[in-house]
């Protein structure tokens, strides 16, 4: 027997998995269901995995499995693992969601999925700093429930510093233009308005740290007159 707060957040997830076929991120878990933080939303999930209901794949961002439903529940009792791979895309292309909101309105065909065409811009480094933001070189289409609100573009990665977070040599991020930032957001600083990277970025006080995601690389503390944020990753395509 589950408890209310328990089939709510399994019937949650389930339905984002059948709409979208990415799984919902912990903020907006909390969001749906109404609770004041994140920890209660772990136990939600562990107390379902405990009962079999949910499975949590390893060492994969938002990768969640609905084993089964209540027997009581009026929906099918199908789901499917959610891995960067099986997100809905266009063919050639794999889909890895960044982790932020979308839109939670999303329609549930793939083929009602509106393309939206965003610029690439050039290239961005997640190694040693190289402009960022050149002339458009292409427009990419990318389906809307990607994408968050306002302008968006398109930046190929070079360089191996955001692996741990998932982000390889080669691949593309969809960065939503903004210019300011939560402390943990991984976005595009430009640093002394010459050069710009893709980093975590972390508030600490009145200085800005822009941490990497590989060991190989020091984290680069600047004073907050240094540092300009251009952009939030929300998506990230890869070609396979």
């Amino acid at each position: 027997m589950l408890t209310r707060k328990q089939y709510e957040l399994l019937m949650f997830i389930h339905e984002r998995l059948r709409e979208t076929g990415v799984a919902p991120s912990f903020d907006e878990m909390k969001e749906a269901l109404d609770l004041k933080s994140k920890s209660g939303i772990h136990r939600l999930v562990t107390a379902l995995e405990e009962r079999g209901f949910l499975r949590r794949l390893e060492h994969r961002a938002r990768a969640l499995e609905v084993v089964k439903l209540p027997e009581n529940s009026a929906q099918p009792k199908r789901s499917r693992t959610v891995t960067p791979a099986a997100a809905q895309r266009p063919a050639g292309f794999g889909i890895i969601d960044g982790g932020l909101k979308v839109p939670q309105a999303r329609p549930a065909a793939a083929s009602a999925r509106r393309l939206i065409e965003v610029p690439v811009m050039g290239r961005i480094a997640a190694g040693t700093p190289i402009e960022a933001l050149q002339n458009q070189t292409e427009a990419l289409p990318v389906a809307d429930f990607m994408l968050g609100s306002g302008e968006h573009y398109a930046l190929e990665v070079t360089g191996d510093s955001m692996i741990d977070a998932g982000i390889l040599d080669g691949d593309t991020v969809l960065i939503q233009r903004i210019d300011d930032a939560q402390s943990g957001d991984i976005v595009v600083a430009l640093v002394d308005n010459n050069e710009a990277t893709l980093k975590r970025l972390r508030k600490r006080g009145s200085q800005v740290a822009l941490e990497a995601a590989n060991p190989k690389y020091e984290t680069r503390i600047f004073g907050p007159d240094r540092v300009k944020v251009q952009g939030r990753l929300v998506g990230l395509i890869r070609r396979y």
